[in-house]
């Protein structure tokens, strides 16, 4: 097939498109290396996937629409796999319009162009974050999600009505994806997983928020790439329902999936998981709830299951230990 996968330099969209490579798919990846994080580590992900001969990219970002016009034209995809974003819930509170820029202009952008281009199937990257202020646990695709408490969040649920409104005047098959705390190799400096051990090797203090006392449905990126390869093959029939609760939308080829562990961590244990992996402990700034946080996720994820057969299973420690081996051999600690 012939695939885009934006946010090609970014952690997911790297790992993804990594994934389609080896199956010998021909992949367009566009990415405009912000500075957010560092941009050495977007540049290495980069290099892993041009060594393959079917790979391309795009250095631009998702805003651009005339960019993107040339590039979907000259691709003609198949599928399309939208992952760029701003990331981040902590950063969208000091920089909201980065996210409109990127999260709702470049979202419509792409959701626009896949209707012209006549896709077989769009994918869309979510965030549990979507849930806001949901206290009904597991959290459900289908649950009313009207209360987001960051523009980050607000702005993923925005992309997400977008694609619906699309999915139902133009007919595009689009699958929204609900993603919870995905950590492992090549992931963000920015999520916690990263920074704790960043600053354990350094002999630094962590900030642990909420004194510790947050439950978290952390996700391993293998068990992800997984999930949304299996997903490809999904796209939504209108009426086509699979299972009692399915989130396809009664008016379109629309549906939201979660893709999580369902199996809530507590913080404590997990950074005990880090400490454990690394061989030394964390000195701890036990501080109160940040802004915008919330205190547990829980993916739902019956309706991953009956799409796929599959369902993310990697134990938080067995994870974190893969992760923490990662980040010995890439960046050398003493």
């Amino acid at each position: 097939m012939n695939i885009i996968v934006t946010g090609a330099a970014g952690f997911i969209g790297s790992e993804v498109a990594l994934r389609l490579l080896r199956e010998g798919h021909s992949v367009t990846g566009v990415d405009s290396f912000t500075a957010y994080y560092d941009v050495k580590l977007k540049e290495d992900r980069a290099a892993r996937l041009a060594a393959y001969p079917n790979f391309r990219l795009a250095r631009a970002g998702v805003e651009d629409a005339e960019t993107m016009d040339r590039v979907f034209t000259r691709v003609k995809p198949d599928i399309v796999l939208h992952f760029a974003a701003q990331a981040g819930v902590r950063y969208s509170l000091e920089h909201p319009r980065d996210y409109i820029s990127a999260n709702i202009v470049g979202s419509f952008n792409i959701i626009d162009l896949s209707r012209q281009h006549k896709v077989r199937h769009l994918i869309l990257a979510s965030t549990s974050s979507a849930y806001g202020a949901n206290q009904k646990f597991p959290f459900e695709e289908r649950d009313s999600a009207p209360y987001p408490l960051t523009i980050y969040a607000a702005t993923k649920l925005s992309a997400e009505l977008i694609a619906h409104s699309h999915a139902h005047l133009y007919g595009v098959p689009t699958t929204a994806l609900r993603f919870f705390s995905v950590y492992g190799p090549w992931g963000r400096p920015d999520m916690a997983f990263y920074l704790f051990t960043d600053k354990i090797f350094k002999g630094q203090p962590i900030d642990v928020f909420n004194k510790g006392d947050l439950l978290r449905d952390f996700t391993y990126i293998d068990d992800l790439v997984e999930s949304i390869r299996r997903l490809m093959d999904c796209p939504p029939v209108q009426g086509g329902h699979i299972i009692r609760g399915d989130s396809l939308s009664p008016v379109a080829p629309y549906r939201l999936v979660n893709i999580g562990n369902a199996s809530p961590v507590r913080l404590m244990d997990y950074i005990e998981a880090i400490e454990t992996a690394i061989g030394r402990k964390a000195v701890k700034n036990m501080l109160g709830m940040q802004p915008g946080d919330v205190k547990q996720t829980y993916a739902d994820v019956r309706l991953l299951k009956a799409l796929t057969g599959y369902t993310p299973d990697t134990d938080y420690r067995t994870g974190i230990a893969k992760f923490v081996d990662w980040f010995r051999d890439y960046y050398k600690p003493a």
